[in-house]
Formats: structure tokens, C-alpha cells, sequence
């Protein structure tokens, strides 16, 4: 077995390890140290956002952007230029969540200005409890899109296999913190390093217009205007509008002929 072939094995077996050892740490926190005393951990939606979008649209979606990449490359033959291969891993890594992180900031600032992209956004804004779960609940057309700009040029740039294993755990993990009912103080790390002080006002009921855009570098809200961190608390979380119950008809909401621009 050659040494690329062993680390994305390590990988594979680390990165569902690291994923589940950092959700039992951040409901251990929240549980010990809540934001928002009164959330439940039992909350509504939960078996929805854990079994539906977390297991079953996570598991589905990977497997369509495999063929989708797999199709791409087959198609161009882009990977054997090997663009990145020469780099180092952690270099590779750094790169590819440093540009997909500018990307998903001006994608998500767009959506919340856009009636038609905001329909698929919407879904990740309907939930009235932030935790460490609730980053999952996304429309499947968002993921797909986000998530094939995300991983399709790791493959044609020629990146080494591990590299998306060690990128989408970061996202993992990171979604999870970002969300979580956390009382974090992290000073002045949030001018550089997203976390859950600025995020959880992205999903405040009271902010109409949009602000925190970021998800992983903070520094992109602070750069481009949108950075938003006052003293005080959310009065709440969601939508103003009702949202459906349920995985397909939150689904199906977006293509709904009665849906109202609300945000």
C-alpha cells in the first residue's frame, strides 16, 4: 500500500471518528454551558434535521456529485494535468477552503437579495432553535450546488484524495460550532474565525436585511460591510412567515406557487 492510498484509508475511518467525537462535544457543551438557557435538546425538528438532511440528503447528495465529478473528468481528462498535485496536503487543504469559503460569502450574501435564490435558503433559516444540528437543514438544491463547486475541482485540479476527506469534515465540525448553543467568547479570533457570537445573529428574527454572511473566515463579513456583532441577545430565531413541517414538504415549499419573498 503506497502512502497516499494509507492516509486517505486513515481518513476515511478518522473523518466519521472526528465527526461524531465533535458533535458528543459540542451537546456536552451546550448542555453545560447554554447560550440560550431554556433550548431543549429534544427540540422540534430534530429527528427531521438528524435522519432527512444530516444522514439521508447528505448520503444521496454525496453520491450525485461523485458521478457528477467522475462525469466532468471523464469528459475533459482536466485531473491528469495534476495542477495541484505537487502541493503539499495542508497547502492543498488551505487553498481549497480559503477559496470555496469566498465563494459560499458571496453566494450566500446573494441569496438572501435574490426572491428566486432565497427559496432554496430558506429552509436553513426556518428553524427556531440554533444548535449544533440545526446547520444541517438545508434544501437539497442548495447543497448540490454549493457542494459540486465545492468538490468537482478538488478532482479536476488533481487534488490528492484525502484532501475532500479532510475538507468536508472540517465543514462538518465547523457547521456544527458555528450553530451550536454555546456560550463562546472568542475576543477578537471572531475578526478572522467565524463562530457562533456572529453566526447565531445571522439567524435572528429581527435582522430582515442579511448580515454574517460568512461561514469559516469572518474576515470576509468585516472586509465587505456585513459584519454585524452588538452586545445584546437575539429576541429569537426563524422566519416571520409559517414554514412547513417535515422533510418533503420543506422540500416541495420552494417550488410552491403561493411562496412569498419574506426575508
Amino acid at each position: 500500500m503506497d502512502v497516499m492510498t494509507d492516509t486517505t484509508t486513515i481518513w476515511a475511518w478518522l473523518s466519521p471518528t472526528l465527526t461524531v467525537t465533535g458533535a458528543v462535544f459540542l451537546i456536552a457543551l451546550e448542555r453545560s454551558f447554554p447560550y440560550d438557557q431554556n433550548q431543549r435538546f429534544l427540540r422540534p425538528g430534530l429527528a427531521t434535521d438528524f435522519l432527512c438532511y444530516a444522514m439521508m440528503q447528505s448520503w444521496i447528495l454525496g453520491l450525485v456529485i461523485a458521478r457528477i465529478a467522475t462525469g466532468i473528468d471523464n469528459l475533459t481528462g482536466l485531473s491528469h494535468l495534476h495542477l495541484v498535485s505537487g502541493w503539499s496536503i495542508p497547502v492543498q487543504v488551505m487553498f481549497f477552503i480559503v477559496s470555496h469559503d469566498l465563494y459560499i460569502y458571496c453566494f450566500h450574501r446573494l441569496q438572501h437579495r435574490s426572491p428566486l435564490l432565497w427559496r432554496i435558503h430558506e429552509t436553513h433559516h426556518a428553524t427556531n432553535n440554533i444548535d449544533w444540528l440545526s446547520g444541517s437543514r438545508s434544501h437539497p438544491l442548495e447543497i448540490l450546488i454549493n457542494q459540486t463547486i465545492e468538490f468537482v475541482p478538488m478532482v479536476l485540479l488533481g487534488a490528492a484524495p484525502e484532501v475532500a476527506l479532510i475538507k468536508v469534515t472540517i465543514d462538518i465540525l465547523w457547521g456544527m460550532y458555528i450553530h451550536s448553543n454555546v456560550d463562546i467568547h472568542s475576543g477578537s479570533l471572531q475578526l478572522f474565525i467565524n463562530g457562533p457570537e456572529m453566526h447565531r445573529w445571522h439567524h435572528s428574527i429581527e435582522i430582515t436585511t442579511g448580515v454574517n454572511f460568512a461561514t469559516k473566515l469572518a474576515i470576509w463579513d468585516w472586509l465587505f460591510g456585513s459584519a454585524y456583532l452588538p452586545a445584546g441577545k437575539p429576541s429569537g430565531y426563524g422566519l416571520a412567515t409559517p414554514f412547513p413541517h417535515g422533510y418533503l414538504a420543506q422540500v416541495a415549499h420552494a417550488f410552491s406557487s403561493r411562496h412569498k419573498y419574506s426575508r
